[in-house]
């Protein structure tokens, strides 16, 4: 399993991009995706909520379980990925592509977010 190292990632296995237009793109890695078996639904926040890093803003329902989505950023919702909420399976098959889930202005990043190589170790620890 590979994560681009371009990626910032939180210990609740999300993944963060830099900013473009002012938005950076957030989802779920690939380690969590495989994790949590096939993706059947996605709850994602609304444009224009407010998210708060390491709080829930949504959900992703899979054949084995229920789990909360979390914010690696505090922001502003932007944007979210309607393929994803239309085809969960996404989520599975494209994690750090058409997978992405919300995009959000950051008003407050926390300093524990992780780079790539620090994510494939705390994953394999």
């Amino acid at each position: 399993m590979s994560n681009p190292q371009q990626l910032r990632y939180s210990k609740e296995h999300e993944w963060l991009s830099d900013a473009e237009d002012g938005a950076s793109t957030v989802g779920i890695t690939e380690h969590a995706a495989n994790a949590l078996g096939d993706v059947v639904f996605v709850q994602l926040p609304e444009v224009g909520d407010s998210v708060t890093a390491g709080e829930t803003c949504g959900e992703l329902e899979s054949t084995k379980s229920v789990s909360d989505l979390y914010s690696p950023v505090s922001g502003e919702v932007t944007e979210v990925n309607e393929d994803v909420v239309n085809d969960p399976s996404l989520v599975n098959s494209a994690p750090f592509g058409g997978g992405w889930l919300f995009k959000v202005r950051i008003t407050d990043e926390p300093a524990d977010l992780l780079s790539a190589d620090e994510y494939t170790a705390f994953t394999a620890g």
